[in-house]
């Protein structure tokens, strides 16, 4: 599948997504327009505004409120990149050097906080209390998701379900909220909201399964970052998890020392251990599963382009290699 596919249909409101967004970012602070921009056009795929539009226009609510929600669930996006390169101590992204590679630690905490209150105020500019509290709450959620990463941080004991239990606070909840805002702005019954809801949950799980197994079996240039990070900083992902699980006890001490101590000079014995378990083949299972997920829940949604371009996004997630 081309990769723009699901998207083509929503291009023009994309480009207007982007206007508005380059439009807010704009401060007195050069600072904040200097760092902001370059975050901004970084090439991210723009995933979750893309969601929001898609979902809206499933709901036949693809308007100007539509593009400011999809601005604002960009900029939270942005600001939760900005704030983890920090406490991953992250160099590259995307292929460039990271905002605090560039700027420094603190210059980069205090844009993310710009980004997270100026996602705020254009919240109030929507007008619909429903958007501020879903917003709101999945703000929370998704810094509750950063102290339980940080919890598993060099912790060889994560277990599967915690694991899984992080990557929905922290990636799974704004996929969510993009695809029920899409609901929310079209005045969609309960019941679809419910279904666009669950088809972002699980769209967000699926996607971020697949970043896990890509630090295992992409190329730097590929990835735009550096293969190897989530071990360099020991983190439990998926891949190792199950690695250790299902090796022998040799292969399982391999897996549990370059988590507790981290680094990437331990990728190569740990990609040896990966792939004699076949653990990436069994994340990208998961994935599947949750691709699959995403798709069912879209079944009582009418059909239109849109609902035919958020199922290929779903198929789309899990065939990436970047």
């Amino acid at each position: 599948m081309d990769s723009s596919a699901p998207l083509n249909l929503i291009a023009d409101d994309m480009q207007a997504v982007n206007r508005l967004i380059v439009e807010r970012l704009a401060s007195d602070v050069v600072l904040v327009n200097q760092m902001g921009h370059y975050i901004v056009n970084s090439g991210g795929k723009r995933v979750r505004p893309a969601l929001v539009l898609l979902a809206a226009g499933a709901c036949q609510a693809l308007d100007p409120q539509a593009h400011l929600t999809a601005a604002i669930i960009e900029f939270i996006h942005t600001a939760t990149l900005l704030h983890d390169d920090v406490v991953d101590d992250s160099k590259l992204r995307r292929g460039q050097d990271t905002a605090n590679a560039v700027w420094g630690n603190e210059a980069a905490v205090l844009v993310g906080d710009f980004l997270y209150s100026r996602s705020f105020e254009m919240m109030v500019e929507v007008g619909e209390m429903r958007v501020m509290e879903i917003l709101s709450h999945t703000t929370n959620t998704i810094a509750e998701g950063e102290v339980m990463q940080l919890l598993n941080i060099h912790d060889p004991d994560t277990s599967e379900q915690r694991y899984l239990d992080v990557i929905y606070a922290k990636t799974a909840k704004l996929f969510e909220a993009a695809t029920r805002l899409g609901a929310v702005l079209g005045q969609q019954s309960p019941a679809i909201e419910q279904s666009l809801a669950e088809y972002g949950m699980h769209l967000g799980c699926a996607f971020q399964l697949i970043d896990d197994v890509l630090d295992y079996e992409s190329t730097e240039e590929e990835l735009g970052k550096s293969l190897g990070d989530d071990l360099e900083e020991g983190k439990p992902t998926l891949p190792l998890i199950y690695a250790m699980r299902m090796g022998s006890d040799a292969q399982a001490e391999v897996i549990r020392s370059a988590i507790e101590q981290g680094g990437r000079e331990y990728i190569e014995p740990v990609l040896e251990v990966i792939h004699a378990t076949k653990a990436t083949d069994y994340t990208r299972q998961v994935a599947e599963t949750e691709a699959q997920k995403a798709s069912a829940a879209l079944r009582d949604l009418p059909e239109s382009p849109y609902r035919v371009s958020l199922m290929g996004l779903a198929q789309q997630s899990v065939a990436r290699r970047y």
